[in-house]
């Protein structure tokens, strides 16, 4: 009956040629062969009529007439369609006279294409919890993810054997759901290194959703390149890495969730992200969300990360990072490593962005939380530049001693922002708290720069752990900017606390623009070399406002150390209510620009300290001290008048105290902000042969700003002394 069937089929082949583009074999086992009608030449029986030979192009195939169910005919198809139901697995494949060979055992699939057709389809769908999809291809192809569920306990769940392009189309509106098992085949001399392992170049795309659990080793592998166009891909668990791939990684679209014992991302190449939305959290020792061997360019997308193992990084590259665009949330909890190194140890530490070259903001959108001990937000091992975006950058993990390489006490604390090269921050918002000892938030071992002048950066950094000893009298202290080379500073709003250092440089701090604002601090700003040649600086500190040193002698030294304060320009507000407010170690130079200043109380600290020379040429000055007997009047080498004046009774704070020529004219007229005994003043209007009379208390109309009035009316005080000035240098009581 069979055979009847089967031969009136062939019969009416001949009328349906001319309509109809393919014929299909309809076997008992489910799997249906293609062939192009216009291909086939013939199909004959045996002479016993028990097989049946199917001649299409230079192939022939046969078969037993029982294997075949029906022929039927239809329009040409691209689609390979594998359709699992656990053990069964119906095979439709139009290319079976086009060498496209499929294999089964089982659930278990193998495909060899010798087709000459570029991008066949090959769609999966159903579900199979021993199964798995091996292809090997000589052409491009296209895999499309239908709604099929595979499990493999002994190997990939699908498995590319080829070298070849391969896009993977998620099928809109459908969940497809891969998996291994926890030991693959040994006897393979294949690469099984995931549970969707290609050879070739992997391309994603569609609105369906992917789920991968790998419980051997990788979840996505491919030897070759990863691109990620559109679609939603989920690891929610990979023994190793998430996602990996030899050549690179690029995302353009689609989100990803990514869960992992080892890396979210690893590429062997580089890593570009241009949208999308990513996940990752991560918990392994030594682990990184998103690793490449190369660059790391990131211009947009939504970040989501978590790292929580010791020494982990969120984002690691070996090459340059650019972080062009995209919103980034980073949490990191990891602590310090200690790796045996020399005679002691290297450490490691737990970082939000590292790069082993530099790295490049601009544009992004970051906050990094980091709580572990030692952690860091942004560390690179050569420059780091900032050229737009917002940073928000909170550490809490406590800093600690431990024996460098060379068998030395070192210590080691948790920094906002560290870099081995040079700092340049030109543009954007940074916001930076550190509270852990000795913590920091900006420190660069070469130069430092912020702002230029066509940008003006803002920068809000506040430091509150306490510092700790180290060895000897050795401290690790909090700094808020810190800097082993030139720190300069052309534009830019800056707002600093800290809980020791403000803006530090052993080498020079230079400013030549923009606003400095440290609010609390010990020490304020502190360089061998300060020098002020515009913009405005307020320092308020509790030992030293300003601090020229060379460092050299703990604690500090009564010779001249050739460390020097030199004002050319700006407007400069020192305070310290406890220590000095402007102390150098070496000399003092007063150039240009106008210099308000609030001293201690009493007690041995001054509003000036200096062990080398006091030398005014030009601006204004006018400042509040104490009545110490270490007070003493600027240097003989001064060329613009000045005066050191101090009261025998302490004047209150918030009296006035004021000067004014034999017409009245006001030559300055001031308000300390702490009670004080003696002044340091200087200015261009002062006159030699001129009668002035000094006044305190009393009121002015005028505009305060920072104890100095400008313009108003003066109501005098008491005056307390009148005397004509006659030499570049007064000294005098009143």
């Amino acid at each position: 009956m069979k055979k009847i069937i089967l031969t009136v089929s062939i019969f009416l082949f001949g009328s349906l040629l001319f309509s109809q583009e393919k014929m299909l074999i309809h076997k008992t086992d489910k799997i249906t062969l293609g062939a192009n009608v216009a291909d086939t030449d013939s199909a004959y029986f045996t002479q016993q009529g028990q097989k049946i030979h199917f001649k299409v192009g230079e192939i022939t195939k046969e078969f037993y007439v029982t294997q075949i169910d029906s022929i039927s005919f239809g329009e040409n198809s691209n689609t390979v369609e594998i359709i699992y139901n656990q053990d069964q697995v119906t095979i439709i494949n139009p290319f079976a006279f086009q060498g496209v060979e499929i294999y089964r055992t089982g659930a278990k699939i193998t495909v060899i294409s010798n087709n000459e057709i570029r991008d066949i389809d090959y769609k999966l769908s159903g579900s199979t919890s021993n199964g798995y999809f091996k292809i090997y291809s000589e052409k491009r192809f296209n895999l499309l993810l239908n709604g099929v569920n595979i499990t493999n306990e002994y190997g990939p769940a699908i498995n590319i054997q080829s070298s070849t392009k391969s896009t993977v189309y998620l099928v809109d509106n459908t969940q497809n759901t891969l998996s291994d098992g926890t030991s693959y085949d040994e006897e393979s001399e294949e690469d099984q290194k995931g549970t969707f392992f290609s050879e070739g170049q992997l391309i994603f795309t569609g609105q369906g959703s992917l789920t991968l659990s790998g419980f051997y080793k990788h979840a996505l592998c491919s030897d070759d390149y990863i691109k990620i166009e559109s679609g939603n891909i989920t690891v929610s668990k990979a023994a190793t890495d998430a996602i990996h791939a030899k050549d690179y990684f690029t995302m353009e679209n689609g989100n990803l969730t990514l869960t992992s014992a080892g890396d979210g991302i690893d590429s062997e190449g580089r890593v570009t992200i241009l949208s999308g939305n990513l996940t990752i959290n991560s918990s392994a020792i030594d682990a990184k969300a998103i690793s490449c061997d190369s660059t790391l360019l990131i211009s947009g997308g939504v970040f989501n990360v978590t790292v929580t193992g010791n020494q982990s990084k969120a984002f690691k590259s070996d090459g340059s990072m650019f972080l062009n665009g995209g919103v980034f949330t980073v949490k990191t909890s990891g602590n310090v490593v200690l790796a045996t190194s020399g005679s002691g140890f290297d450490p490691s530490y737990c970082t939000a962005f590292k790069s082993d070259s530099s790295i490049t903001v601009a544009g992004a959108d970051i906050t990094i939380t980091s709580s572990g001990t030692g952690g860091k937000g942004f560390s690179s091992d050569l420059d780091f530049t900032m050229k737009s975006g917002n940073l928000n950058i909170t550490t809490s993990g406590n800093g600690a001693t431990y024996k460098n390489s060379s068998g030395v006490t070192d210590s080691y604390s948790a920094t906002c922002i560290t870099t081995d090269g040079n700092a340049t921050i030109f543009a954007g918002t940074i916001v930076l708290k550190s509270s852990g000892s000795a913590g920091k938030g900006i420190s660069v071992e070469g130069t430092l720069k912020v702002g230029d002048s066509a940008n003006n950066p803002q920068l809000t950094i506040t430091t509150t752990g306490a510092k700790f000893l180290v060895s000897g009298s050795d401290y690790a202290h909090p700094k808020a900017m810190k800097s082993t080379g030139i720190l300069t500073i052309d534009n830019g709003i800056l707002v600093i606390n800290s809980s020791d250092d403000g803006i530090y440089s052993p080498a020079s701090i230079i400013q030549n623009g923009g606003s400095i604002d440290v609010q609390t601090a010990v020490e304020g700003i502190e360089s061998k070399y300060i020098i002020f040649n515009n913009g405005t600086a307020k320092v308020n500190a509790t030992n030293d406002g300003l601090n020229a040193t060379a460092g050299t002698v703990a604690g500090g030294t009564e010779s001249n150390d050739g460390s020097s304060l030199t004002v050319n320009g700006g407007f400069i507000v020192f305070s310290s209510p406890s220590g000095d407010a402007i102390d150098s170690n070496g000399n003092i130079y007063i150039n240009g620009g106008t210099m308000l200043g609030h001293g201690p109380t009493s007690g041995m600290e001054e509003d000036f300290d200096f062990n080398g020379n006091f030398v005014v040429s030009g601006g204004f000055l006018i400042s509040s001290g104490t009545s110490s007997n270490m007070n003493k009047p600027m240097s003989s080498a001064t060329t613009q008048y000045s005066m050191f004046l101090k009261s025998s009774s302490q004047i209150s704070a918030g009296t006035i105290f004021h000067i004014q020529d034999a017409s009245g004219n006001d030559i300055v007229t001031f308000k300390a902000l702490r009670a004080s005994y003696s002044y340091h003043f200087t200015s261009s209007a002062l006159k030699s042969g001129v009668t002035y009379s000094i006044y305190v208390g009393g009121s002015s109309t005028g505009t305060l700003n920072n104890g100095l009035y400008s313009g108003g009316v003066y109501t005098a005080g008491t005056l307390k002394k009148t005397f004509t000035l006659s030499s570049k240098v007064t000294t005098l009581s009143f």
